[in-house]
């Protein structure tokens, strides 16, 4: 067994690339070794700002030898069918073939070896498809080589077994050297093997593997907060990047003016981390800290103060900056910036921002009576605000911060308000900063009433707009984040347990829409939004609530059979969850489950015979015809199951629903033990369809299960 180290030396790879890269490099090197039938018995990747690197050991020197078996004509066909045979297969005369009897009678058959070749022969063409076939975001052609990279290649370092192995792939050099950091070391470096190049890199300078890298910088972070007292801001994402940015971590320590501290906590945090990879410094109560640690790639003579210094300086500019534009933002009222929105389009074909954020204020003044504690006008004031700080010097220079500091303005400028409208004038500012949120799965999600009002209201326009000028995701591709926007959607309600019908949400932004777009022609849209729109949306907000479920845990068909059930699409996504999870552990039960086995047989009975007969067999069963005791006994409890479950359904007590539905499992076992359905008389047979629809009708009052796999 060999070992194979290949290490790909370019220009700097971005941060955010790196992981992704390595991840599929291997696992391209470890499905195309497979299928040549040299599989490594391990292989791992490695990468670092300046490299991606694979260590790939118990490698076959050759592959296995192999035996073919071709069939060739008949026993007693003519001489020219065996002469052609015999010349395709490489064979001299016909006894060398061996003779085998098939169910078409006897065959000839040529038995041809072939020796499996070198893994030398193989490795150099595979390792050219893996690095063609590497999916780069983006990737760039350069004169060296005719192969895409992310960056110019600049060497490849190729052994086998401790031989260089030439590969093709232009003019990029390919040998045994590589180098070490580009600041502190100089020339190349000659490996003789894997554990040789792990220990000759180690020494120029480069921690090649990314995760000891990650933990090194973790540690150094922490052991500088330690050594000053403070505490360090998490930042995972932050530090996943800026482990990709440097080859030997040095964590270093510098110092903010304390007169840059009066500037918003979130401020001081998206000019350390947004522009410079600065990581921020908290006090013990939680509060912003006036140090802030970097990571360097090098290592300095004078312990690092000429570093330190230069990145006080870059930083104080850049703090500058930004007290600079939070001065000049305070001397215009938020409330006079949202005219100013009128100016900038929020989609061509959509209108402005002014446009979105009136009919985001007018669907936050509808939305705000479905949840407890909120109230109409603060929710309409800081919808209307929510956007204003768009026009703002420190949104265009940081434009993470929108939202946030026009909560910060609407406060700042509230010097005149009356103590008993500072709590009012308080949530109305706690809206404007959470409108956007949550931005991702693990942003944080609003709780404030007012809040969620207002970010439900923006998301739902959103989507309500962009779906209506049908410019919805497709595939992959979501330009407007509207994905995102559903998630946050699921996220506020699911989370909160807020009770919002979606279908009245959606048709209510819908109309809002419309009369502002095309007042002219809002009837015809009217019948649009509730055959079309409504429809549409709700099942994309399934789709991303199906991969929200499925992420813990619940099976996709689990989800379909809640959503429709009884003929009717559920639009309360709590509701919806709880019917979820009665349904995920009623069907764990041997009760459960046996049901659900009659209730396939009662259907597929049912829908044969509608087939069949061109008709439903919906109609109530006619009590005259229920002849034996079974038929009796399975009609009552249908009536008494249906009445119960239905009562249980409408209070949402779906465990109890469930439990009522294994009241049937014994007369429907029953009725199909003594019944015969497709008797010859035409109306008994008709009545006993019936029978069999009413157990599908009442067990899908609870769900439809129709849509429950295995």
């Amino acid at each position: 067994m060999a070992e194979l180290l290949l290490e790909l030396l370019s220009e700097e790879i971005p941060a955010r690339m790196q992981r992704r890269a390595v991840e599929d490099l291997t696992g391209l090197l470890r499905d195309r070794l497979a299928a040549a039938e040299i599989p490594a018995e391990s292989l791992r990747g490695y990468v670092t700002p300046r490299r991606l690197a694979v260590i790939a050991e118990g490698i076959p020197a050759k592959q296995p030898d192999r035996t073919e078996e071709r069939r060739g004509p008949r026993v007693g066909a003519p001489q020219p069918a065996i002469d052609g045979f015999l010349r395709s297969a490489g064979l001299a005369s016909i006894r060398e073939c061996e003779i085998h009897d098939t169910d078409r009678g006897e065959f000839y058959f040529a038995v041809v070896g072939r020796a499996g070749r070198l893994t030398t022969e193989v490795l150099p063409a595979l390792i050219r498809a893996a690095m063609a076939e590497l999916p780069w975001p983006k990737s760039m052609r350069y004169p060296a080589s005719d192969v895409r990279w992310i960056r110019p290649l600049i060497s490849i370092l190729c052994l086998f077994e401790g031989e260089v192995l030439g590969l093709p792939v232009g003019g990029v050099p390919v040998g045994r050297t590589t180098r070490g950091h580009r600041f502190l070391s100089a020339g190349e470096i000659c490996v003789a093997n894997a554990a040789d190049y792990r220990e000759r890199l180690g020494e120029a300078h480069v921690v090649l593997d990314q995760e000891r890298r990650r933990k090194v910088i973790r540690q150094g972070l922490e052991d500088a907060v330690a050594a000053e007292g403070l505490s360090l801001k998490s930042d995972p994402e932050l530090l996943d990047e800026v482990t990709g940015l440097v080859e030997f971590p040095i964590v270093l320590a510098g110092a903010i003016d304390a007169d840059f501290m009066a500037l918003p906590p979130e401020v001081l945090a998206t000019a350390m981390r947004a522009h410079q990879k600065y990581f921020s410094c908290l006090r013990p109560d939680g509060t912003p800290a006036p140090r802030f640690l970097f990571v360097a790639n090098n290592v300095a003579v004078d312990g690092g103060r000429t570093i330190i210094a230069g990145n006080e300086r870059v930083l104080k500019a850049r703090l500058a900056d930004a007290r600079f534009f939070w001065n000049q933002d305070l001397k215009v009222p938020l409330e006079a910036r949202v005219d100013t929105l009128k100016e900038r389009i929020f989609h061509d074909r959509l209108g402005s921002v002014y446009d979105k954020s009136e009919r985001i204020t007018a669907l936050a003044e509808f939305l705000a009576p479905h949840i407890h504690g909120a109230d109409a006008g603060r929710a309409g004031r800081a919808a209307r605000l929510a956007k204003a700080d768009l026009s703002t010097g420190m949104v265009a220079e940081f434009p993470e911060l929108q939202g946030i500091m026009g909560s910060y303005y609407y406060k700042a400028q509230l010097h005149s308000a009356e103590p008993q409208q500072i709590v009012e004038h308080t949530q109305v500012a706690t809206a404007i900063g959470d409108h956007y949120k949550p931005m991702g799965p693990n942003d944080f999600c609003p709780t404030a009433p007012d809040s969620m009002v207002v970010a439900l209201a923006d998301k739902i326009d959103t989507l309500v707009a962009f779906f209506a000028i049908q410019m919805a995701p497709t595939g992959s591709r979501d330009p407007f984040a509207l994905r995102r926007a559903a998630l946050g959607i699921i996220r506020i309600i699911l989370e909160n347990r807020v009770r919002l019908p979606l279908k009245r949400a959606f048709t209510e932004a819908a109309e809002i829409f419309y009369k502002a777009r095309d007042p002219a022609r809002f009837s015809y849209w009217q019948s649009k939004i509730t055959d079309d729109l409504y429809p549409e949306l709700m099942l994309f907000i399934l789709d991303r609530l199906k991969v929200r479920l499925r992420e813990q845990g619940t099976r996709h068909d689990l989800i379909h059979a809640a959503f429709m059930q009884a003929g009717v699409v559920e639009n309360d996504l709590v509701r919806l969850c709880a019917r979820v999870n009665a349904l995920e552990g009623f069907l764990v039960t041997d009760d459960g489950a046996n049901l659900l086995i009659a209730f396939r047989r009662a259907s597929n009975i049912v829908a044969i015979e509608e087939r069949k007969d061109g008709r439903r067999y919906a109609d109530p069963v006619d009590p005259t015809l229920l002849g034996q005791h079974e038929e009796r006994a399975l009609a009552d409890y249908l009536v008494e199951v249906g009445s119960r479950a239905g009562t249980l359904l409408s209070s949402e007590e779906f465990e109890k629903a469930m439990a009522e539905l294994v009241r049937l499992r014994r007369p429907v076992d029953d009725f199909f033990d003594k019944v015969t359905v497709n008797c010859n008389k035409p109306a008994l047979r008709e009545n006993r369809l019936r029978l069999l629809s009413g157990i599908r009708a009442t067990m899908n009052q609870v769900a439809d299960f129709s849509q429950i796999e295995g």
